[in-house]
């Protein structure tokens, strides 16, 4: 996928970062918009939405640390929501940005609520893509069950099957081409020959060490996001195990401002390319000047 420029940015403490820079069109005036990826995601998690939103915008893409083509923490806990938020200032910083959409899934949701309470004055539209205040123990249990195993395949057609077994509950009846894209996003060529998960294994310890049954609160954020008539988005897989449609239900009676779309036959999480993501999202953007 063309149209973007490979650009880095540098965090507080020293680490050189990675993002894609998806330049808008000449004229145009929409804010832009900073798509954050998920737990063990990384930018090309938006390599099909973020051209389409980049007819009419700029699009920034960003790896977080130890994620895709950015540098690995010398600390596993600084993998945490509040370090990448401190990370994502920088980059902001950087680029002079001082007001953007986001779009964020899973763990980018929550960094996505963060900077709601962080700099809401700068934040000019939100969209959280299946994720909420309150997360379902079944999925985060799912989640740490596997995130952090190292497993490596020999081509790529090894590693789509590996992945759909992992992650067909979430993408039920997709053709191998749709695994192999996948494969393709979460995962790159390693040095001998192997197919392996592109992020830093290192991420699990801090996240293999939060109490699923100790959530902290996380509606205050959640409520600051939708402050000053600020547009929101929620996006939820109809079979989602991380966002439940009873906590769905609270989060629009807590926030009647938000919308929500549920994406159908889909799973944790929604891959932005679905026709009913997409309209949502362009839907959205179009109301922020």
């Amino acid at each position: 996928m063309t149209g973007y420029e490979d650009r880095f940015w540098q965090s507080r403490d020293g680490l050189k970062l990675h993002f894609r820079d998806y330049a808008a069109p000449e004229g145009a005036a929409g804010v832009p918009v900073v798509c954050l990826p998920g737990l063990t995601r990384n930018a090309r998690d938006f390599e099909r939405l973020a051209p389409r939103l980049a007819q009419e915008r700029r699009v920034i893409c960003p790896d977080m640390r130890g994620r895709g083509d950015s540098e690995y923490a010398r600390d596993s806990q600084s993998y945490n929501p509040v370090q990448y938020g401190e990370d994502l200032l920088a980059l902001l910083e950087q680029e002079g940005i001082e007001r953007f959409a986001a779009i964020g899934t899973s763990l980018g949701g929550l960094m996505l609520m963060g900077l709601a309470l962080m700099i809401p004055e700068r934040l000019a539209a939100a969209v959280i893509n299946d994720v909420g205040p309150y997360l379902e123990p079944e999925g985060m249990e799912r989640i740490k069950d596997y995130v952090g195993q190292g497993r490596s395949f020999p081509t790529w057609v090894h590693a789509a099957r590996g992945i759909e077994g992992a992650l067909g509950h979430a993408y039920p009846g997709r053709t191998l081409d749709f695994w192999i894209g996948l494969a393709k996003r979460l995962m790159m060529l390693s040095g001998n020959g192997r197919m392996v998960f592109d992020y830093d294994m290192k991420i699990a310890e801090p996240f293999n060490a939060y109490d699923v049954d100790t959530q902290p609160d996380l509606w205050p954020a959640w409520e600051a996001l939708g402050g000053d008539n600020r547009p929101v988005l929620v996006l939820r897989g109809e079979l989602s195990d991380l966002l439940s449609a009873a906590t769905l239900d609270k989060m629009l009676r807590r926030q009647p401002g938000a919308e929500a779309v549920t994406v159908p036959a889909v799973g944790h999480a929604p891959t932005l390319d679905e026709p009913e993501a997409v309209e949502a999202i362009t839907a959205l953007l179009a109301r922020v000047a």
